[in-house]
């Protein structure tokens, strides 16, 4: 959490902080680097919220090799620290203003002085890759002679390769009696794969983030670690990775940062297909492109609209919205899909389904509409909406708090649309698309209810009217069944 933060553009309240941390130890996530008390009084608040919690993961706090930093670990309630003590000649020289002699001393004091106010200790050497071997060696064995709980050294620029991983590793176990931890950045991105490397030579602890999430490229990505070591090497390990696709998505609201859509496990593509010779395979046996099911980490499968389509993954699109076109009347949907993707639009499921239906001379009134909204807002206002929908011809209504207009107006209509089954906001995705104060703005949805996922947009001035075209959207394609099967439009 504490290099997930470090990220540029993110800064979490306590209250989300601590909403992550229970995450994590829901997850299985044995030890939890929960911040740096000493950096400031709201980061010493938000360790304490998270140490009073009595959570089963231990939870350690970062802090440099100076005892104002140990005692603020003290005062913060955390069991272990992180002890971050640079050992390369260049942060000796040029950040720290030292020599390794007075470092040497420094790592000895500190460990001593935390370890005899009852703190676990888990020694990280800074820019340890790029440290004199030797001196490495000697600052690790020095604090181990000082009681040393861990040592990690830090891969800090990311500049190891997975034989050189190897390697340094294979050395270090052979030298350093307590067990050893594995840090490793992405500068270029290599940080999974050195980490990986790491453990297999030895290393028995891997710092890790939720979807990579870290300083520059960012650090090993926790999810892919996972899933590497249980599916690859087949490990048993005690993280539940049903929850890696909700944890991922929860980051990625808190943090503001989002996923690239390509991203390995959790990206909202991992689990997609949209070629043909692609879906043919899937439909006929999901493991032709897929190594892991998207069950195991909690996700869907999703065969995706667009020209690149082939027929059966068409068919089994319209199949789900319980639509069977004749060969015409299908090749006529077919080439209009292509048609759209051929001027450049992404293909949605609205888009299929509007498609279809102009082709089968179906449509009219949509299950659901929005009649009519209202939303205030502002600074040191509260956001507010409420809605009025159409739902199968009933006039339904819900209105809601939210953190801007937005997210008040999707909460309203969560609330007037209160039944069974749950419809889930998934992805959500803004861009302006035009310059100028009055750009038209895109809003682009992925929205979930069960084991079916659909993508829908909308296309407006306003933000706030984009996002209810784009949501209203979605959910009617989950809800619509030609078949005349109920499916209940709920969140």
């Amino acid at each position: 959490m504490r290099d997930g933060e470090q990220t540029p553009g993110v800064s979490l309240v306590a209250e989300n902080k601590l909403r992550i941390a229970q995450r994590l130890d829901e997850l299985g996530v044995d030890v939890i680097e929960a911040g740096f008390a000493s950096v400031s009084e709201g980061e010493m608040a938000a360790l304490r919220l998270i140490t009073n919690q009595d959570l089963r993961a231990e939870i350690s706090s970062a802090g440099r090799g100076l005892k104002g930093d140990i005692d603020a670990v003290l005062k913060c309630g955390a069991s272990t620290m992180s002890m971050i003590i640079p050992t390369s000649d260049l942060h000796i020289e040029c950040k720290l203003h030292k020599t390794r002699d007075q470092v040497l001393k420094a790592t000895e004091d500190c460990v001593l002085y935390a370890k005899d106010h009852g703190l676990k200790v888990d020694l990280l050497a800074e820019d340890a890759t790029r440290s004199d071997f030797d001196y490495l060696i000697k600052i690790f064995q020095t604090a181990v002679d000082a009681g040393v709980d861990r040592v990690t050294p830090c891969d800090t620029v990311g500049i190891l390769t997975p034989d050189r991983s190897f390697d340094f590793f294979s050395k270090l176990t052979d030298k350093i009696s307590v067990p050893i931890g594995v840090h490793c950045h992405n500068d270029f991105g290599m940080a999974v794969a050195n980490t990986i490397a790491a453990l297999g030579a030895g290393a028995q602890e891997a710092h890790a983030t939720v979807n990579g999430l870290g300083e520059r490229a960012g650090n090993a990505a926790l999810e892919e670690i996972v899933i590497t070591l249980r599916s690859l090497y087949k490990l048993n390990l005690n993280i539940k990775t049903p929850l890696l696709y909700s944890t991922s998505q929860l980051v990625s609201r808190l943090t503001g940062i989002h996923t690239q859509p390509n991203k390995a496990i959790v990206g909202e593509n991992a689990f997609t297909h949209e070629s043909g010779i692609h879906t043919q395979g899937i439909l006929a046996n999901p493991l032709t492109y897929e190594p892991i099911s998207p069950e195991l980490v909690g996700c869907t499968r999703r065969i995706a609209p667009g020209k690149h389509s082939g027929s059966n993954a068409i068919r089994a699109n319209l199949a789900n919205m319980g639509l069977n076109p004749n060969e015409e009347q299908f090749n006529d949907i077919m080439q209009r899909i292509k048609e759209l993707g051929d001027k450049g639009k992404t293909v949605m499921d609205a888009d299929v389904l509007a498609i279809a239906e102009t082709v089968l001379g179906l449509g009219g009134d949509k299950p659901i509409q929005l009649v009519e909204m209202t939303f205030v807002g502002g600074n040191k206002v509260t956001s507010t909406a409420s809605v009025r929908l159409k739902v199968q011809g009933q006039d339904v209504w819900g209105s809601a708090i939210g953190v801007g207009p937005v997210d008040a107006a999707i909460n309203a209509v969560k609330v007037a649309i209160a039944e069974a089954e749950p419809i889930t906001l998934e992805q959500y995705n803004v861009k302006a698309i035009t310059g100028g104060t009055d750009a038209m703005v895109e809003v682009v949805v992925h929205m979930r209810k069960a084991n079916r996922t659909v993508t829908a947009m909308g296309l407006r001035e306003d933000i706030v009217k984009a996002s209810m075209e784009a949501v209203i959207s979605g959910m009617n394609v989950l809800k619509t069944d030609y078949n005349g099967k109920p499916t209940p439009a709920s969140f």
